[in-house]
C-alpha cells in the first residue's frame, strides 16, 4: 500500500486483540521510527516510557478512566515531558552534538548560547508547554510510523497526567506525562475500524496563498 492508504488504514483503535502482541523487531522498529522525531532546536526535550507490566497497566488504566486500551494493547507508549529544562539540560545536548558530529565543543557556543536564550525567556510553565509540543510531533511520528509498519494505535488524551506521574514515578525523573498511546494490534469485532474516515473536505482544510 502507498502511504496514503496506510494513513487510511489506520484509525484510533478502541478494541486491541489482547492475544496479539508486536514482535521485538517491530517494536525496535517503531521505536527507531520516533527516535528520529524532529524536535525543536533538536534538542528532544522528553522521554518515552514502554509499559508492557500488566501490573503497572492496571493502574494507569484506573487514572484513564478505565479505557480498556491502556490494558488490552500490545505496549503502552507514555510520553513524557523533561521538567528541567535549564543550562545544564542544554549544556548536555551541546555537549552530544560536539561528540555526535565531531565538532570542536568552542565551535558550539553561540549555537548553545541562542538555545539558552531561548529557554531562559521562558517561564516555567512554558518550558513545559514547549516540550509537550515537542512531544506530540513524537507521537505524530509515532501514528505515521505504525501505519507504516501495519501497526494498530491510538492517541490518548484522557488520562489524569497527576495519577500517571505518580504510578510511574516520573517526578523524581524530572518528567511528567504529556500524552499516551497504545499499541498493538485491531480486535476484528472493532466496529469503529469499519467506519468511514471523516476529515474536513480538502478545500474546505487547505488554504493556498
Amino acid at each position: 500500500m502507498s502511504l496514503i492508504e496506510k494513513l487510511n488504514w489506520r484509525y484510533a483503535t478502541k478494541k486491541f486483540d489482547k492475544t496479539k502482541k508486536l514482535t521485538s523487531f517491530q517494536l525496535d522498529e517503531l521505536l527507531h521510527a520516533v527516535h528520529l522525531s524532529p524536535s525543536s532546536a533538536g534538542v528532544q526535550s522528553y522521554k518515552i516510557i514502554v509499559v508492557q507490566d500488566a501490573a503497572v497497566r492496571e493502574k494507569l488504566q484506573q487514572a484513564a478512566y478505565g479505557q480498556a486500551q491502556i490494558a488490552d494493547a500490545s505496549q503502552l507508549i507514555v510520553f513524557a515531558a523533561e521538567t528541567n529544562l535549564d543550562a545544564r539540560y542544554v549544556k548536555s545536548y551541546i555537549d552530544h552534538v560536539a561528540k555526535s558530529r565531531s565538532i570542536d565543543r568552542a565551535n558550539l557556543v553561540g549555537y548553545e548560547q541562542m538555545i539558552n536564550g531561548n529557554v531562559s525567556g521562558m517561564t516555567e510553565e512554558q518550558r513545559i508547554t514547549w516540550a509537550k509540543k515537542q512531544a506530540y510531533i513524537a507521537l505524530g511520528v509515532l501514528l505515521t510510523s505504525a501505519a507504516e509498519l501495519g501497526i494498530d494505535a491510538c492517541p490518548m488524551e484522557g488520562f489524569s497526567a497527576p495519577q500517571f506521574d505518580e504510578i510511574l514515578g516520573l517526578k523524581e525523573k524530572g518528567l511528567t506525562t504529556a500524552v499516551i498511546a497504545a499499541i498493538g494490534f485491531r480486535a476484528e469485532d472493532d466496529a469503529y475500524s469499519k467506519l468511514n474516515k471523516v476529515r474536513k473536505p480538502e478545500e474546505e482544510m487547505f488554504i493556498h496563498i
